[in-house]
């Protein structure tokens, strides 16, 4: 329900109405705890409003125009696809962005009388109590919860231009006939890829090339991938200045030839995410931040000031949705949980879908783990060649030692869905043995993870079909 009093006592204060903070006035709600939830702008937060919901809709709105072109990996068949009006499209994805808004945030308000929503802007003062609209809230425990917005990267002339970002980008009415992406991480890529299906010619520009946190295996064949389809990438430079010039943008870099300009008719910024701190004065209360200006939390999700926490994309970690239920969560527990993301799975949904779990090679060695590691390629499994369509792979990390599997890299086109497999066999310290010796449907991407298993210690060629 909504109240504009701030007499109450509270047993919760959730600053941020998004996912972290639903998520922790729901579980305090069905724990009898009286909660407020204080919400600034649109309710939702990130995920459903301008994130996850509304970039996984047009990604696959544009999805039968890349099966279409490719068709004819099948004797036989021959398909066409265009986009016919883009306005349509942007309707159609909003439509359920607001329906999906209402039915699991707007509305589950009027199902729990526990919960007080009040609209403001949220600070604390000296003493960390929590000022909204110039009155203090009273609750025994605080989340911080306000999520993030996308950052600008330090770019000579680039306050001075009309840019997108991730939210504009996916509001646009009518396609552009180019795009400069600058930045190359998960949301660029995912963003990247839709747009050039559509029919946009896209150059993405970064310093480290797609994908840098992934392992380089899947960085270097998505690269291959996305350049079959047209997109550029272009990496190893150094941002000069931007300027606007008879309506088109230009993009004057650095690499090792020289100096260079790219231009197109818009530029997008991808190239990261700040949490929202800034208008907390968490400073002047005594809770602390990080060097990315996120709330810096113990393994409790317990910030530097009693009784306050934080969960969520503000924390500057793990900025992923259920990442952020599962803190807020943990944060009305703290005493009894810590935060574990040691099995925490995560996904690009490009095309090939890029999924991973645990530690990267990089990040295994620097562990202090004698690492070893198994690569398959999807032509050695059935389902990719009866698909016909071997894009991607398979990359396992394990400890030598011990054989445990320490991590998981799949890059497929139906590569997401299997990676909770590898999520769940990290989780119960299996060996890559046992994960080999585990019995998995046919002709299914998942069967891969076993094959990727096996590969460690045998040649997988060599064995018969559904063998092993």
């Amino acid at each position: 329900m909504s109240d504009s009093s701030t007499n109450k006592q509270y047993d919760l204060a959730v600053i941020g109405a998004g996912s972290a903070g639903f998520s922790a006035a729901i579980t305090a709600a069905d724990a009898g705890a009286q909660v407020v939830i204080i919400g600034h702008g649109t309710i939702g937060g990130t995920c459903v409003n301008v994130g996850c919901v509304p970039s996984k809709a047009l990604i696959r709105a544009v999805e039968p125009i890349f099966v279409a072109q490719h068709s004819s990996r099948f004797d036989g068949i021959e398909m066409s696809a265009k986009v016919t009006d883009w306005q349509a499209v942007i309707k159609q994805k909003q439509a359920l962005v607001d329906d999906l808004r209402k039915a699991k945030y707007s509305d589950l308000l009027l199902a729990y009388d526990a919960i007080t929503y009040l609209e403001g802007k949220a600070a604390f003062n000296e003493d960390a109590q929590l000022i909204v609209n110039e009155k203090v809230i009273n609750a025994k425990k605080i989340i911080i919860a306000t999520g993030t917005r996308p950052s600008m990267p330090s770019i000579e002339g680039i306050e001075d231009i009309p840019y997108l970002d991730s939210t504009t980008a996916l509001e646009q009415t009518t396609l552009p006939k180019s795009l400069i992406i600058i930045g190359a991480g998960y949301i660029s890529a995912e963003i990247a890829q839709m747009f050039a299906r559509a029919g946009v010619k896209v150059t993405i520009v970064s310093r480290r090339g797609l994908l840098p946190e992934a392992e380089p295996e899947i960085g270097s064949a998505l690269t291959g991938y996305f350049a079959d389809e047209g997109i550029t990438i272009i990496k190893d430079i150094v941002y000069k200045h931007i300027e606007q010039i008879n309506g088109a943008v230009n993009l004057h870099l650095q690499d090792t030839n020289g100096t260079r300009i790219i231009t197109a008719e818009q530029v997008m910024i991808a190239s990261g995410r700040t949490p929202n701190t800034d208008q907390l004065n968490l400073k002047a209360a005594g809770i602390e931040t990080t060097n990315n200006a996120g709330v810096k939390i113990d393994p409790q999700m317990r910030t530097t000031r009693k009784n306050i926490y934080a969960a969520g994309d503000v924390t500057g970690n793990d900025q992923f949705v259920y990442m952020a239920a599962y803190g807020a969560k943990n944060a009305l527990n703290s005493d009894e949980l810590t935060y574990d993301n040691s099995a925490m799975p995560a996904v690009v949904f490009t095309d090939p879908q890029v999924a991973s779990v645990g530690y990267t090679e990089a990040q295994a060695r620097a562990a202090g783990f004698e690492v070893k590691t198994s690569i398959l390629s999807l032509d050695n499994v059935p389902r990719a060649l009866a698909a016909r369509d071997t894009r991607g792979l398979f990359k396992l990390i394990a400890d030598a030692k011990t054989k445990k599997l320490l991590g998981a890299h799949i890059m497929a086109p139906e590569g997401a869905d299997s990676i909770q497999t590898a999520a769940l066999a990290i989780k119960m310290g299996m060996t890559y043995e046992a994960l080999g010796s585990m019995i998995f449907p046919y002709l299914t991407t998942v069967e891969g993870l076993k094959l990727a298993a096996q590969t460690f210690d045998m040649d997988v060629k060599k064995l018969s079909c559904c063998a092993g």
